[in-house]
């Protein structure tokens, strides 16, 4: 039954807006056929106009037959002795025109000259109501039609009414906690909400206030959205919905209506939750400016006013999400507005095993598949790219025509979420092909004398996505710091490649472009961030915030000393790279030539090259 509420509705928005389109067209082609047919009437009008000086001075000289005023525009028509034809008349065509200050007092002009003696037929239309009328309806057409349009134009924006209800009652919101794997912590936090909204009485009469806005921050991924929908289904209240780029608009206002709409609907269907995702994009630090951004500043402002207004009876929380907390403007962050900022971490071992078994409910898994194994092999994944491993491995098994996922699938899925589609039949070169052939064997080799690097689980040299190579890692552990030795062991690693071309090859490619990226990146942070470079000593200049004004404070020879030193790191790396596989240069062709030949290797060959040299 609700689903076919939502669907009537769906069905006629659809109508609405449709309709709405058409009007607008339709509208739009009135304004321009008005438009075009007064610049052509104005045209014309234009080429055959005379001058009142010389309409009265032609009057004087007997040139005109006819003169046909029309009152109600203040304009005379003309028509000249020189351009009569047949039965005395001139063509309407060839008739000319002439606007009249003041018809009154040119009518007693014109009958002076009559007395006078001057010959002249004068014929007078009235102004009737009708053409009043008419006259002022062409002036205000385009502008009323402009209104109309503007007026459509916001019903489209659906000012205010935005905001998508998910109600337990009405659309099926059964998200409950045990559908969100994991998160322990955050759920126990959240428990004293959802009793808040079961039983509001029960605080208020303790004196207690609930908070008014709870912001959950973290990666993408994370579950955020869905641990809000699940506070609503525990607690059994109405959910509304929004993102935060729905309140920005360029037009002034807008966005701050639609605030204002979005928290008149949440007091009237209270006790519920909002919640706002991606709130960065209303929620940012304010700043002087015009357009767009003046626009964000006024809907930051009435949100701000909003969650200021909440009285603590009217049981409405608000949840926002966002990846970058520290863009968020510090009004929005003090206590009375978001008093809790719950941090949602990447999922560990444990969770991850949770939640793949989550999304392995709907899926036929053969009997090799280990879940556990996978959430190993997966540290440093989200809930979403977990539940996206699974949908690829279930696309995979089903081209592959089987009935069941195997464990193959799930490799092979993880491999082209995580490096990108495999493209076995591109051509390549004998010379390109022992290029990356080398260049792959030298990252391995090199990572397999790195203490604290991870184990080599797969080399290949078949193109995937934007790689002519790559070399997978098997990650087991879930890490939460990274030591000094590890970032420079990882250097090496990342510099294997290119050791590699230069030592077997005696040339250098581009194949080690994004190697290079990565390791300036690393290279950049050990020197300015995290404090690990003797010569700049321990302090954090964090470059991508206020980069000049924190060098300017440490003196002008800072950022050269920064670029040396980040240099000195990067070519001893290098050179580590080179002396590894110069060590093991056997070790190194040996790797090459099978991935010559078989063009993909796993972790037991891999292993097995080695026990053999």
């Amino acid at each position: 039954m609700a689903e076919n509420k939502d669907k009537n509705k769906k069905k006629k928005s659809l109508k609405d807006l449709i309709s709405n389109i058409l009007l607008i067209i339709a509208l739009l082609a009135v304004l321009g056929t008005s438009v075009y047919y007064t610049i052509q009437k104005h045209n014309k009008q234009k080429e055959n106009s005379v001058a009142y000086s010389q309409l009265l001075k032609d009057i004087d000289e007997e040139k005109i037959q006819k003169i046909e005023l029309n009152e109600a525009s203040q304009t005379a028509l003309l028509s000249y002795k020189k351009d009569i034809e047949k039965d005395n008349k001139v063509p309407e065509d060839k008739k000319k025109n002439s606007t009249i200050p003041n018809i009154q007092a040119f009518m007693e002009l014109v009958n002076q000259k009559i007395a006078s003696g001057k010959t002249v037929e004068i014929e007078q239309k009235r102004k009737s109501m009708f053409a009043t009328f008419m006259t002022g309806l062409a002036r205000f057409l385009p502008t009323l039609i402009m209104l109309v349009m503007a007026y459509l134009i916001f019903e489209m924006q659906g000012v205010g009414k935005k905001g998508k209800v998910y109600d337990p009652e009405i659309s099926n919101n059964d998200v409950k906690f045990d559908d969100v794997a994991g998160l322990d912590e955050e759920k126990n936090e959240m428990l004293e909400i959802i009793d808040f909204l079961k039983n509001p009485d029960k605080y208020q009469q303790m004196g207690a206030k609930v908070p008014h806005g709870v912001l959950f921050s973290g990666k993408p991924g994370t579950g955020k959205t869905l641990i809000a929908k699940a506070i609503a289904g525990e607690a059994k209240v109405p959910f509304i919905s929004m993102s935060g780029s729905e309140f920005v608009e360029l037009f002034a206002g807008l966005g701050a209506s639609r605030v204002r709409k979005l928290f008149e609907r949440a007091k009237k269907i209270a006790p519920c939750i909002i919640f706002i995702d991606e709130i960065d994009a209303i929620g940012a630090r304010r700043a002087n400016a015009i357009g767009a951004d003046s626009e964000n500043n006024q809907t930051l402002n009435q949100l701000l006013v909003e969650m200021d207004g909440f009285e603590s009876e009217q049981s409405v929380i608000v949840i926002a999400a966002t990846n970058r907390p520290e863009m968020l403007d510090d009004a929005l962050l003090r206590p009375g507005r978001f008093d809790r900022t719950i941090v949602i971490n990447l999922p560990d071992v444990k969770e991850r095993e949770d939640i793949l078994r989550i999304h392995a409910k709907n899926k036929k898994f053969a009997e090799d598949i280990d879940l556990k194994n996978i959430a190993e092999n997966t540290a440093g994944f989200s809930g979403a790219e977990l539940a996206n491993i699974l949908n690829e491995a279930a696309i995979i098994a089903t081209s592959r025509k089987q009935k069941e996922i195997s464990n193959q699938d799930v490799e092979d899925a993880l491999a082209k979420v995580t490096v990108g589609l495999e493209k076995k039949n591109r051509r390549i070169s004998d010379k390109d092909k022992r290029l990356t052939a080398y260049h792959e064997a030298g990252h391995a080799v090199v990572s397999k004398y790195l203490p604290t690097q991870d184990v080599v689980k797969e080399v290949s040299i078949i193109p995937r996505g934007m790689a002519g190579g790559y070399t997978m890692y098997r990650n087991n552990e879930d890490k939460y710091y990274i030591s000094e030795t590890e970032m420079r062991e990882k250097l090496i690693s990342l510099m294997g490649g290119r050791a590699a071309e230069k030592i077997a090859l005696n040339e250098i490619s581009t194949g080690a472009s994004n190697d290079l990226e990565v390791a300036m990146e690393i290279a950049r942070n050990m020197v300015t961030t995290y404090g690990m470079n003797d010569k700049i000593g321990p302090m954090s200049l964090n470059l991508k915030n206020e980069a000049y004004e924190k060098l300017q404070l440490l003196g002008t020879d800072m950022q050269n000393t920064i670029g040396l030193e980040i240099r000195k790191i990067l070519d001893q790396a290098y050179q580590d790279a080179q002396s590894i596989l110069r060590m093991h240069r056997d070790k190194l062709d040996a790797v090459a030539e099978v991935l010559m030949k078989k063009e993909k290797i796993n972790e037991e060959e891999f292993n097995e090259i080695f026990n053999n040299y």
